[in-house]
């Protein structure tokens, strides 16, 4: 796997991924550290992309176990710590999820097995942030 990311200029602290996949990613910083607010800033962008792992793993678990899952939606909440290098400390994943009859076991056992052996992003954040998450299903 590999990534470049080019600085913007000396304008300002816009930074512009680019994925061995193919695909372009922006990132900048707020205005007060010389940023112009124009886009995710990086550590937002691994909150996102660790949310997007758990999510990933969930919905392919339960189309693997032949669930009528519909919808899936994780909102992470996440604290940092207060002195450099600012780790997240805590980070909760709340988790909805939509379908037909979708036994609770089965999406609970989704959720954990992605925090416990598949999500490699929540695997690595783990290690300086206690990782909880919540469960709410819908009926299509």
């Amino acid at each position: 796997m590999e990534c470049t990311i080019d600085w913007g200029g000396p304008e300002g602290m816009l930074f512009v991924a680019r994925t061995g996949s193919g695909h372009v990613a922006t990132m900048d910083g707020a205005p007060d550290g010389g940023g112009h607010n124009l886009a995710p800033r990086p550590m937002e962008m691994l909150l996102a992309g660790t949310g997007g792992c758990a999510a990933y793993d969930v919905v392919l678990i339960l189309k693997r176990g032949r669930h009528a899952i519909s919808d899936c939606q994780v909102k992470l909440t996440a604290e940092r710590a207060e002195t450099d290098p600012k780790v997240f400390t805590k980070i909760h994943f709340a988790f909805q999820v939509t379908g037909k009859n979708l036994p609770a076991a089965a999406v609970e056992r989704a959720v954990q097995l992605s925090h416990d052996k598949y999500c490699s992003a929540s695997a690595m954040l783990a290690k300086t942030a206690d990782i909880t998450h919540s469960v709410t299903i819908i009926e299509a």
